[in-house]
């Protein structure tokens, strides 16, 4: 499940459960497209509430990241749980993205 909130320009997406092949990774792409659609092009996705995460939500998060950025957006990260850090640092991937310890914090990043 995706959560969707707004703090100004910026759209919270705040995840929930599984981010697995065939279930969560499709939910978060298509969360990505409506924002994009709407013309948001600054994102934070909180992961407070994930449970599990596989090559697939990688793969996703590293598509919304993609297209986000060829957009002049910035897509940052907040809450990880240290498994998905983990995943993160084995794909070489922790460089890449912005990572905050909260939503607050990733907010405040854009000004």
């Amino acid at each position: 499940m995706i959560t969707t909130k707004q703090a100004g320009e910026i759209t919270v997406l705040t995840l929930s459960g599984k981010i697995t092949i065939g279930e969560g990774d499709l939910n978060l792409r298509n969360s990505i497209r409506e924002e994009l659609e709407k013309g948001t092009i600054k994102i934070v996705i909180d992961f407070t509430e994930v449970t599990r995460i596989d090559s697939s939500g990688i793969g996703e998060l590293v598509s919304a990241y993609t297209i986000i950025s060829n957009r002049g957006g910035k897509l940052k990260l907040c809450n990880l749980p240290n498994r998905v850090i983990e995943i993160l640092q084995v794909t070489q991937l922790l460089s890449i993205f912005e990572i905050y310890n909260d939503e607050e914090e990733a907010v405040k990043s854009f000004d």
